[in-house]
């Protein structure tokens, strides 16, 4: 076995030992376990008491460093069990047993107690770029990166935990030297095996990093439009406007075009298109256009014109071309516009409709 004892822990502990001699030594360890977890319950009160004041200033919620507690205490408790462990029974034949367990459980402690972190580091990182910039493009930009990153760290940190453990049996260590030698083999075959796996992880990253797509941003993928709701390592969630989730491989974004309507802003311009008669009233239908987009919060002041952009076939097609802060308002914008002018023109000039016979593509006689 490996030791890996913490010096000033291993002094404390021996201290408590020597002060608790006068009892018998079958009581003496489990003293000096108990007075242990009294010792790591402080510590981890004082460590909490002071992360959420510092985090609190922030902006981090409690509950974050709350999440913090138990994999702290359970650290501080792992270690110093360890320690007694091996001051006490060192000799016993059963010692390398126990102690592999107990490495195990600190390690685990000490892995759980990491991520903590780093979940409440992402979390004070995300509170300020929100307060400084505001909940728009560069926090979703931000939440991206940083949520694939801290994916990456804590797979890192498991796999290192598990190796770590391993590497501590001597039987598994000289195993593990031994297979060395089919490494090279092996790894062409695994390869070959989580090569369509790996493309994606590494899409994941790339679309995180070149800022391709973000959470949040709007997006036509297999002519269906939707808004990006998750980025994973090795898949992309799409909530799409009835509900339903597309859910794509990393791969798709860095391999197929797509749409993406919000990639430098949310703003975004449309247009809203009729075919009328050649007696249409088109100043009154620009001069209703504007009074309707400024009595409207969904217009975002920005554009509005109405042109004719077509004359064929004893019609003429009129163009309102407008924008809206976001591809939600824009949508319910062009419907509100078509409607409302639809219905004006219905009541007050009806002779300006065509004949659904005059409407291209219409059958004929």
């Amino acid at each position: 076995m490996t030791e890996t004892p913490v010096a000033p822990i291993d002094e404390t502990v021996q201290d408590v030992v020597k002060a608790s001699s006068f009892l018998p030594e079958t009581l003496q360890f489990w003293v000096v376990i108990a007075i242990g977890a009294v010792v790591a319950a402080a510590l981890t009160f004082v460590f909490s008491s002071v992360s959420r004041r510092i985090l609190a200033r922030m902006g981090a919620a409690k509950s974050h460093v709350n999440s913090t507690r138990l994999p702290f205490f359970g650290t501080v408790t792992s270690i110093i069990a360890k320690s007694a462990l091996a001051i006490f029974y060192r000799n016993m034949t059963w010692y390398n047993g126990w102690q592999f367990v107990v490495l195990a459980i600190l390690v685990f402690f000490l892995t759980w107690l990491i991520i903590s972190i780093i979940r409440v580091i992402e979390e004070v990182l995300l509170v300020r770029v929100e307060a400084r910039f505001g909940s728009g493009r560069k926090l979703a930009k931000v939440q991206t990166q940083v949520g694939l990153l801290r994916r990456v760290i804590i797979a890192v940190l498991c796999i290192v935990a598990v190796g770590a453990v391993l590497l501590s049996i001597e039987q598994v260590r000289a195993l593990g030297a031994g297979l060395l030698a089919s490494a090279g083999l092996a790894s062409v075959v695994v390869g070959l095996a989580v090569q369509s796996t790996l493309a994606n992880v590494f899409a994941g990253l790339q679309i995180a990093f070149t800022d391709s797509i973000r959470v949040d941003d709007t997006v036509v993928v297999e002519q269906e439009r939707g808004t990006i709701e998750e980025i994973t390592l090795s898949y992309v969630v799409v909530l799409l406007l009835d509900g339903r989730r597309m859910i794509l491989p990393s791969t798709y974004f860095t391999t197929t075009p797509f749409e993406n309507w919000s990639r430098r802003s949310t703003e975004i311009a449309g247009n809203v298109v009729f075919q009328l008669k050649l007696n249409a009233p088109i100043d009154y239908l620009r001069q209703r256009t504007t009074e309707l987009l400024e009595s409207s919060d969904l217009w975002d002041g920005q554009r509005n014109a109405l042109n004719v952009t077509d004359v064929q076939g004893g019609l003429e097609t009129v163009t309102i071309f407008l924008s809206a802060r976001n591809p939600g308002d824009l949508w319910d914008l062009r419907n509100m516009i078509r409607e409302k002018l639809l219905s004006e023109l219905i009541q007050s000039y009806p002779e300006c409709l065509p004949d659904p016979r005059m409407l291209p593509g219409a059958p004929t006689a």
